[in-house]
């Protein structure tokens, strides 16, 4: 099991990596700069190779990077647009910088604007920034708690996103329990996961999920709000965690805590946890379903 959390890097990449030891993490995610904007810190050559060498010594695979939460891919406004496709290349090549295996992209909001078209804006800043620089970074879509005017709460979203991207190669989802509870998908009984499992291999194709963020709800089932809650303690609940975390479908996944965090103390308690659930399940394994690809999928 790869299982780590999402490490503040406070003090430098090198301290974000010793905290992640110091969790007995083997895999990882960071900002690789502000989230809420800001210019981002030099990067030097000599700094992304430091930390590339001293994350793989620590057995941290793989390295997941969140973008900035201040990048809205599918903004109708063409300034918005153009300014978050600047700064969403200029991450894609910190990434790259960092040797990172996944940028992690919530594609934002159309401000009241219709799907169709947003969707067409997301897909085209993607194609352009896997364009901009040879890399083997993949970008992964998030899908989020359907808040707001927010876009990507939907399966079919993300899948149409994907099928517009002109190298669909470097482009995967990473999926997040809280916002599926929230949007809708009920992972929180053992029909619903199956459900929610089977509708996205026929959307997406469970050959492109490729990250999972585990976080408990703070919020009720279908609320649309996007608020993470410790492992087991939110309305998903442990006995949900457990079939999530061993299910033959996904078992195999890199997993990335996102809960609350005021100290370290805060993430040994909820990786003890995910640990106990993984360990401890004595259910029958649930039937792996068959992968298939994007076309498949769709037809």
């Amino acid at each position: 099991m790869r299982l780590g959390v999402h490490v503040p890097i406070a003090g430098g990449l090198l301290e974000a990596v010793a905290r992640a030891q110091r969790l007995s993490c083997t895999t990882m995610q960071i900002f690789s700069r502000s989230p809420r904007g800001g210019p981002a810190p030099a990067l030097s050559c000599e700094m992304a190779g430091q930390f590339d060498r001293a994350r793989r010594s620590a057995g941290l695979e793989p390295l997941a990077v969140h973008g900035p939460y201040i990048i809205n891919l599918a903004s109708p406004e063409p300034a918005m647009w153009q300014q978050s496709l600047r700064l969403y290349r200029e991450e894609y090549a910190r990434c790259t910088a960092l040797k990172a295996q996944y940028l992690v992209t919530h594609v934002g909001s159309p401000r009241g604007d219709a799907e169709a078209p947003a969707i067409a804006r997301v897909a085209e800043a993607v194609s352009q920034t896997l364009e901009s620089c040879d890399s083997d970074v993949m970008i992964l879509l998030e899908n989020t708690a359907g808040s707001g005017q927010g876009l990507g709460c939907r399966f079919e979203q993300l899948a149409g996103i994907r099928a517009q991207v002109r190298d669909q190669r470097r482009v995967g989802v990473c999926l997040d329990t809280a916002h599926s509870f929230a949007a809708g998908y009920a992972i929180h009984t053992a029909q619903g996961l199956q459900r929610t499992l089977e509708e996205f291999d026929r959307t997406v194709g469970l050959a492109h999920l490729k990250l999972v963020h585990l976080n408990d709800s703070k919020v009720p089932f279908e609320a649309r709000v996007d608020r993470h809650w410790h492992i087991g303690q939110g309305h998903i609940g442990s006995e949900a965690f457990g079939r999530i975390v061993t299910h033959a479908s996904l078992s195999h996944l890199p997993f990335i805590l996102e809960t609350p965090k005021s100290t370290e103390a805060d993430d040994q308690r909820n990786l003890a946890a995910v640990r106990r659930l993984a360990a401890g399940s004595s259910a029958p394994r649930p039937r792996t379903m068959k992968r298939r690809t994007h076309a498949a999928a769709r037809r």
